[in-house]
């Protein structure tokens, strides 16, 4: 193959006609078998460039007809093959970005000190602070002998770093160097603004340096932007990589490192399971805090909900259908709902009380425009992978539409987060519960946990307070809870028809105020099974705005943001991963109630 030539350079001129320009330019340099960038912006130019010496020459005859171009002076350098492979002409608001207005090198620059004259500078050991002004990831393939290194991620930053260097800098003579020159068109500027009176920068850069001076004074190879990475003090190829993640050069045990994954990752930003879970959770937390402030139930909107007619009630009306589903809501306002039109199917058309519903159908109630009550959406995610999301639920939060609830609750709000992709719960909690709760991402992995809490392959120990001290260290209980709610929409024991549970309690203090601290393990998963549990043993859970006291009911299920909280809390929870299988154990802080 014929040698490669490569050439770079910038100048800082006002230039319009961009957008033509831009078109003209890659046309001409995709005929002309070029490759590489160019950056065009209302600052100037700026370019990396490669192809056959011909074909350079006609692109540099063109930019030169370039009012203000005139003199554009490439670097030039040779190499076997072509370094880029494609050529991208961009529009640009800087064509070296450096994020202030008020330095336009195109009016003016610092002095600059030729390559020799530094070389001689430095032969003779004359007092000079050499100032690298590259990034982090370029420095590393080499620089002056004794540079102050500026410790940046990107130009940007360069700035802040200025800042922090000694004052005494300021008196004394500083010679700023970078890849080709362009930075220190700007960062010169700068340090003078800041007080810096005697600011030089190397002419054509370290480049320039290695073409006229070789690599006196310098240690290592420099970095250039394309896939020859380095080039050495004699402007020939390095054997350097490049990661394509954070642009760090890589030697040959960079190379060999199992971190580095060619595109993904080098042993220099490889980010462990551990750490990117951390970044994905920290996303997370900022997105939810998006889509709950304000809360999504804060604006009144018209909701839908449906009703699904089991085949039990196949030929009934459905009124008599909506009475035997809900019966916590009494019939005279399910007909007044139905007789105001809000039951229709999925096509728009009205169904009336007494309609004659099938098996199967399914109803849609609709909800007029309403303001829902506040909730606490402090949801903190603890993991989350593929398969599985493991939520915090505070408290009072419902975990799906219930009763005056629609969106402010746990479901809709991780639907927001995820759309169009919605995590399926695999369990619940109640809503005035904290602590963990787990979501699916498919419905896969969603069968394949429920079917361990169907088999009592989970393990559920919760925190609760109950009022009043029990006289066994451990206990149970298995009274039968009623399947279905009462007027109230909570669970009862029910000795006859009630489905069989069992919530085992172990004693962890027992309190002066009258209270007992204890553990609760589930070994069925009963709706309110622990309150219900406990408040038929006569110790119900402080707080508890249901289940009171010498077997009394109260009249609200749902707590409201301040109150006194329910003192129950979903502690510890082990299951099997539903791809790996292995095990998955979870604990959250204990509540500041449970001290």
């Amino acid at each position: 193959m014929s040698a490669v030539t490569n050439i770079s350079t910038y100048r800082f001129v006002e230039l319009s006609g961009l957008k033509d320009l831009r078109e003209n330019l890659i046309a001409d340099c995709k005929a002309w078998g070029l490759k590489g960038t160019i950056l065009l912006s209302t600052e100037g130019i700026n370019l990396f460039v490669a192809g056959a010496a011909e074909s350079i020459d006609l692109l540099l005859g063109k930019l030169r007809a370039i009012p203000g171009l005139e003199g554009l002076e490439p670097k030039i350098s040779i190499s076997d093959k072509q370094p880029f492979n494609r050529m991208l002409v961009r529009l640009k608001k800087e064509i070296i970005s450096f994020g202030m207005e008020s330095i336009r090198p195109a009016n003016y620059t610092s002095p600059k000190i030729p390559a020799a004259e530094l070389k001689r500078w430095l032969d003779e050991g004359r007092p000079v602070t050499l100032l690298d002004t590259r990034n982090d990831y370029e420095v590393k393939l080499g620089t002056f002998k004794g540079a102050i290194i500026p410790n940046i991620n990107t130009f940007r930053e360069f700035p802040d770093s200025v800042r922090k260097l000694p004052d005494e800098l300021k008196d004394q003579p500083v010679v700023m160097f970078c890849t080709g020159g362009i930075r220190c068109e700007k960062a010169g500027p700068f340090m003078e603004q800041e007080g810096y009176k005697n600011i030089y920068q190397l002419d054509g850069g370290i480049l320039k340096y290695f073409e006229e001076c070789g690599g006196d004074h310098y240690d290592g190879e420099c970095f250039v932007f394309d896939q020859r990475v380095g080039v050495d003090p004699g402007l020939r190829e390095s054997d350097y990589a490049v990661c394509y993640a954070c642009q760090a050069p890589l030697d040959a045990a960079d190379q060999e490192d199992p971190r580095h994954v060619e595109g993904v990752s080098c042993p220099h930003c490889f980010v462990g399971a551990p750490e990117r879970m951390a970044e994905r959770i920290a996303r997370l937390h900022e997105e939810i805090a998006r889509v709950t402030d304000p809360l999504p139930g804060s604006v009144a909107q018209e909701n839908r909900r449906p009703v699904n007619v089991p085949a039990a009630h196949d030929g009934r009306t459905l009124l008599e259908v909506l009475v035997g589903l809900f019966p916590q809501i009494s019939p005279t306002e399910w007909e007044a709902r139905c007789d105001a039109g809000r039951f229709m199917n999925y096509g728009g058309t009205v169904r009336g009380r007494d309609h004659i519903v099938r098996g199967g159908e399914r109803v849609v109630q609709v909800f007029p425009p309403d303001v829902e009550p506040p909730v606490s959406a402090d949801i903190r995610v603890l993991h989350e992978d593929e398969a599985i999301l493991v939520v915090h639920k505070p408290a009072p939060l419902p975990m799906h539409a219930s009763g005056r609830f629609h969106r402010n609750t746990l479901q809709h709000i991780l639907n927001l987060v995820y759309a169009p992709k919605y995590p399926r719960p695999v369990h619940r909690l109640d809503s005035n519960t904290t602590g963990l709760v787990v979501f699916a991402r498919t419905r896969h992995f969603c069968r394949l946990l429920q079917r361990q809490f169907i088999e009592g392959a989970v393990d559920k120990i919760y925190l609760v307070r109950a009022v009043g001290h029990p006289p066994e260290d451990v206990f149970f209980s298995e009274a039968p809870i009623s399947a279905e709610p009462d007027v109230m929409g909570t669970r009862v024991v029910d000795e006859i028809e009630g489905l069989p549970s069992r919530t085992d309690f172990q004693v962890i203090e027992r309190c002066a105020d009258g209270t007992t601290l204890l553990q609760a393990k589930l070994g069925t998963g009963r709706t309110n099974q622990i309150r219900v549990h406990l408040w038929q043993l006569g110790f119900p859970v402080a707080g508890d705005p249901a289940y009171l006291p010498d077997r009394k009911s109260g009249d609200t299920q749902t707590l409201a943001p301040g109150s006194p909280p329910l003192q129950l809390h979903a502690w510890k929870l082990s299951f099997r991963h539903p791809r790996s299988g292995g095990m998955m154990n979870f604990e959250t802080a204990r509540p500041g109630w449970s001290f």
